[in-house]
């Protein structure tokens, strides 16, 4: 790149401040989970997907309806059951019989954000083919490659109470999802500034983005993917990524830690926070910043661990406490 660093931190500067923006009007919409919509975020900008898993109600559609209008974005919905084929999602072709020609049904997937609602309720061969949508970006119908549409974004809902009539996401098909993030319930006065907001003057319960503005469009989006790739990441700071992600897998307790793709997903991850906090290179907070929602759902504790009360999550922390950072 021929910028100087000075017009670098400019430009990440600007884009921060679109970003800022962004996070500003999905709150108009959705009251309090500040962590939650943040997260999000880093994923748009790291160009990844998001597991979201919590409980019903807690406005997981409006989060990603939102979102979408921030940038002037398509959005679609998919609600996945057991009867939920792979052509439900991806599209199918299918004989026109006026032309007798073969036509293409593209599938909701043909979008920018498509929120996956309930993901783990549908078969295996149906989630297959969403991942692999995901992970190649794009869908082949009858020998014909489709592209989708930049930014493509899924962002997968699961319910972590309710698991009878589900098919648990394996473990290799988990690892496509740059972040895990967990929404939990509102506190008193963020649930009372919900009920004000969703009761006041309103007939029924429609999900309402009316007070959401439209900030600029996807091409827009996009630019801010490419800012946040050329985020720099001093060697050293790669390199504690590398090893925080490696010591899951030499954790005490540990059935299963994140792979090479943790490692990715840590600094993929951080460049996107780099970036929301206006700077052009990562810092090794940024790392610990991300590091829950990256490897949570990479890491599987040892039976006996999860008989105790262990979690994913407390492993990472304990690594995060552990694996040293380089000083700034």
């Amino acid at each position: 790149m021929t910028e100087s660093a000075g017009s670098l931190q400019e430009v990440a500067q600007r884009a921060a401040q679109h970003v800022d923006a962004m996070r500003q009007e999905i709150g108009k919409a959705l009251v309090g989970q500040e962590a939650v919509i943040e997260e999000v975020l880093i994923a748009l900008l790291a160009g990844g997907h998001v597991l979201i898993e919590g409980v019903p109600g807690l406005g997981k559609t409006l989060l990603v309806q939102a979102l979408a209008k921030t940038f002037a974005g398509q959005f679609a919905r998919i609600q996945f059951t057991p009867d939920l084929m792979p052509a439900d999602v991806v599209g199918h072709t299918w004989i026109d019989p006026t032309t007798r020609q073969f036509s293409v049904r593209k599938g909701p997937v043909f979008t920018n954000l498509l929120l996956a609602d309930e993901i783990n309720r549908a078969p295996a061969k149906t989630q297959a083919a969403l991942l692999e949508v995901m992970q190649e970006g794009q869908v082949t119908l009858e020998g014909e490659t489709h592209m989708l549409a930049p930014p493509f974004m899924v962002l997968a809902t699961q319910n972590p109470i309710e698991q009878e009539g589900t098919y648990a996401l394996p473990e290799a098909q988990l690892d496509r999802f740059l972040l895990k993030v967990r929404i939990d319930f509102p506190s008193e006065q963020e649930e009372i500034d919900l009920v004000n907001t969703v009761t006041a003057n309103r007939v029924g319960d429609r999900l309402n983005v009316s007070a959401v503005n439209t900030l600029f469009d996807a091409r827009v989006a996009g630019k801010l993917k490419e800012i946040a790739a050329n985020v720099r990441v001093d060697p050293a700071v790669l390199e504690y990524a590398v090893r925080v992600a490696r010591a899951t897998r030499e954790t005490n307790g540990v059935q299963q830690g994140a792979g090479p793709r943790g490692s990715i997903s840590l600094v993929r991850a951080a460049r996107g926070a780099a970036l929301m906090a206006g700077r052009d290179f990562v810092v090794p907070d940024d790392i610990k910043r991300v590091a829950l929602p990256a490897l949570r759902h990479r890491v599987v504790p040892a039976p006996e661990v999860e008989i105790e009360g262990g979690s994913s999550d407390d492993i990472v922390k304990g690594v995060l406490q552990r694996v040293p950072a380089p000083r700034q």
